[in-house]
């Protein structure tokens, strides 16, 4: 099979204009193209992390919330490296983001917290 990596993570937003303000203005992501698919009344959003392609973020109409409580079988959250975490919470919080406190990795004793995306996904800043 030769897997190389991973091509990119998908996202299906609630509310689209909320999450690419978001993702481009909060996160910092990189617009790559934006393509409105009229005959599913959705758009694609294609986005950068630091050149690389890595999230589609889509909107659907009749999409259904993000079961998280208990936790779920599938994706848990996602994880985005970072080198000054405390730098990075800063920043979300000057945002209006609501961050979890600072944990420690008991295998990597690297620190890590989470926080939730407009939609509820949870994501997770780790500092490498």
């Amino acid at each position: 099979m030769n897997i190389k990596g991973i091509h990119h993570i998908a996202i299906i937003a609630g509310d689209y204009e909320r999450s690419k303000r978001f993702y481009t203005e909060v996160l910092g992501f990189t617009i790559i193209k934006e393509t409105f698919r009229k005959e599913r009344n959705s758009y694609k959003l294609d986005l950068a992390i630091n050149g690389l392609y890595a999230i589609e973020l889509f909107s659907f109409p009749n999409n259904r919330e993000r079961a998280s409580y208990p936790e779920s079988k599938g994706l848990r959250h996602l994880a985005f490296a970072v080198d000054n975490l405390a730098m990075a919470v800063s920043e979300l919080m000057a945002h209006g983001v609501e961050v979890q406190s600072i944990r420690t990795d008991e295998i990597t004793n690297k620190q890590y917290c989470f926080f939730y995306d407009p939609n509820g996904q949870p994501l997770e800043l780790y500092e490498i």
